[in-house]
């Protein structure tokens, strides 16, 4: 296994693989999020295009509704 960061914390994952693949090994649903990958934003539609590579960083924030 290989490591990513993700918000700030190392994680372990079978690398290379998709944002969408990731997201949902750690449990969020992937239209649940917004997700910066090496400090750039990526759209929901490429989740399950975009690779992820040992030593990516990534941001992600859990949309959250309300009023």
């Amino acid at each position: 296994m290989k490591t990513i960061t993700a918000n700030g914390q190392s994680i372990a994952a079978q690398l290379p693989c998709s944002i969408e693949n990731f997201l949902l090994a750690q449990n969020l649903l992937p239209r649940s999020v917004v997700v910066e990958l090496n400090g750039e934003a990526v759209a929901p539609s490429e989740f399950s295009q975009r690779q992820l590579n040992a030593g990516d960083k990534l941001e992600i924030v859990k949309i959250v509704a309300g009023g």
